[in-house]
């Protein structure tokens, strides 16, 4: 599956001689035509710096798609131009090219982050996740909540990302497991039961990043 028009996209200039080390810069896709795909420059949220994609440069792209899987392909810079922005052209790869990592239907990451719960219309409360990934969340709360499994929780999770923007991101999610620990807290486990994709893909950006930030760690 090739990524869509303003999907975000992660690249590496190659040769990539260690995958977690390497500089690893974020771009959006601005258009497709037939042979090739219009991304944006690329920026390094870690070092904030753009790169400048030489023409002929090799790269390794690789992006996610809505179920959480990962996509990637080997390209190469073929055009620049400068319309409102300045864009850059790659080879549009055949769909046979693009290989995709299916050893997990979804990422998920530690990460502890501020979810806002909602139960119907009168319980509402603030907890802290234990992870996230693009298909749940798992979160402690005190026991005294009515958690238990099937319910239906209106949540709005906060990500801060690498570059310091904030985002919520806003979904419904059926617990599947409510284990009770010590100190009268509850871990709760969840599916996302009903989740925009434009919501879902702003999660699953945070755990790649996430992860990026372990790997370098």
């Amino acid at each position: 599956m090739l990524p869509k028009i303003n999907q975000m996209t992660y690249l590496q200039v190659l040769p990539v001689e260690d995958q977690d080390s390497a500089d690893t810069f974020r771009s959006r896709v601005a258009d497709l035509d037939d042979n090739y795909i219009w991304l944006e420059i690329p920026l390094n949220e870690k070092s904030r710096r753009y790169h400048r994609p030489l023409i002929g440069e090799q790269l390794q792209i690789f992006y996610f798609t809505n179920n959480g899987v990962k996509h990637t392909f080997t390209t190469e810079t073929i055009a620049l131009k400068k319309d409102k922005i300045t864009l850059f052209a790659v080879r549009k790869p055949e769909l046979s090219e693009i290989s995709s990592e299916q050893r997990r239907r979804y990422l998920r990451v530690e990460a502890q982050l501020e979810i806002a719960v909602r139960i119907g219309d009168k319980v509402r409360f603030t907890a802290i996740t234990d992870d996230v990934g693009g298909g749940g969340c798992s979160f402690r709360v005190d026991r005294k909540y009515p958690l238990e499994p099937g319910v239906v929780l209106s949540c709005w999770l906060l990500l801060n990302y690498r570059n310091g923007n904030i985002a919520h991101a806003k979904f419904d999610g059926e617990i599947v497991r409510v284990k009770h620990e010590e100190g009268y807290k509850s871990l709760v486990m969840m599916r996302f039961k009903d989740i925009q994709e434009s919501e879902q893909q702003k999660i699953i950006r945070y755990c790649f990043e996430r992860q990026l930030d372990m790997h370098k760690g």
